[in-house]
């Protein structure tokens, strides 16, 4: 530990023992992680890194793509929290709420947002609810679910405890059904959550579509390969499917750098045509 004037800047070695003691395994590369790590966060270890490293020389676009999703993420929270007035935020496949999260965005509209995370990963909910506990966050909360299994998420005693599910809720489901198999019903689980939710509800989505030429689809499998992830792209129609029953709000479904871009911020370069993403609205 090194102290200069007031501040405690802590060594790799000490961050790795506080990984340590609240379960968090430093060894072996993590998904959340090395998101984390393309998005230029800091809550990764040298094996995020260098699997990272591995996946961006199969993949060069994976960065911007992750980057381009991020901003995606941020424009639909911040539409639904201002112009919807929508303040509470299931975010499934969460991954770690770093570089401008769902609660920082929705919170800086609605202080009393409340935001859950859900992610399958047990190590990345365990880095979550450190990382919420150190910061002092409030009306936020992380727990394990996988959505294969969609009733075991919005039913849970955790999520009827903490949200009100006869208001409206946002369901943010970004880059996560791609790593659903068509033999995992992808398509039912979407339609198994939304099918519970309170008129007024919103979804959102992104997901990897095929479109791409074949050599960037084959290093985007590649790239993925790298991190232990089976990865399922999807036509277009396909992912238009997920909305059926949804009314699609403008301009549908597009590629991410140009849904509702922020007119001060150019994304244009982020986004490698390789995801796309809508939102759509309970009737």
């Amino acid at each position: 530990m090194i102290r200069r004037g007031n501040f405690v800047r802590r060594g790799p070695r000490m961050r790795e023992k506080r990984a340590a003691s609240i379960g968090i395994d430093s060894w072996t590369p993590n998904g959340a992680r090395i998101c984390d790590y393309l998005l230029g966060g800091r809550e990764n270890r040298p094996t995020d890194r260098a699997a990272a490293n591995r996946m961006l020389q199969s993949n060069p676009a994976a960065r911007k793509t992750a980057q381009a999703n991020r901003a995606f993420l941020g424009r639909v929270v911040s539409h639904l929290a201002s112009e919807v007035g929508i303040g509470q935020f299931p975010d499934i496949g969460s991954g770690l709420p770093t570089r401008r999260s769902v609660n920082e965005v929705a919170q800086e509209i609605n202080p009393d947002a409340r935001i859950a995370y859900v992610d399958q990963d047990a190590a990345a909910i365990r880095h979550s609810q450190a990382i919420l506990a150190r910061d002092g966050v409030r009306n936020v909360i992380a727990f394990q679910g996988d959505l294969r299994k969609p009733g075991r998420i919005l039913d849970s005693p955790r999520i009827a405890g903490f949200l009100d599910l006869r208001q409206p809720v946002a369901v943010l489901m970004l880059a996560v059904l791609h790593f659903i198999s068509d033999e995992e019903d992808a398509h039912g689980v979407v339609h198994h959550l939304g099918g519970g939710l309170a008129p007024g509800s919103h979804i959102a989505i992104s997901h990897t579509v095929d479109e791409s030429p074949p050599e960037v689809d084959a290093a985007v499998r590649h790239g993925f390969q790298f991190v232990g992830a089976a990865l399922t792209p999807r036509p277009r129609a396909e992912i238009d499917r997920f909305f059926e029953g949804f009314e699609l709000l403008e301009p549908g479904v597009v590629d991410v750098c140009d849904w509702r871009p922020d007119p001060l911020i150019d994304d244009s370069t982020l986004g490698g045509r390789i995801i796309v993403g809508g939102v759509g609205a309970c009737p």
